[in-house]
């Protein structure tokens, strides 16, 4: 199950719920503050990381070329 961040319309009160979808979608969640099913969905910043695995290597004259060298 998705965790959802969720605001009340009616009362503003944001928080977090673990959920199913259909739950979600079926308006079956209720605020914890005042009970209203009328929420909408806040959107958080996301940090997402990136494997540099597959990155390929760094020049290693980068401070005398700038990289231009485009190693490969």
């Amino acid at each position: 199950m998705p965790y959802y961040d969720l605001k009340c319309s009616k009362c503003n009160y944001e928080f977090n719920k673990k959920a199913a979808m259909a739950d979600r979608s079926e308006n079956k969640i209720k605020c914890p503050e005042c009970g209203s099913n009328e929420l909408e969905a806040v959107f958080k910043n996301i940090n997402i990381i990136q494997s540099r695995k597959n990155s390929p290597p760094a020049c290693p004259n980068m401070d005398k070329c700038g990289s231009c060298c485009e190693i490969r």
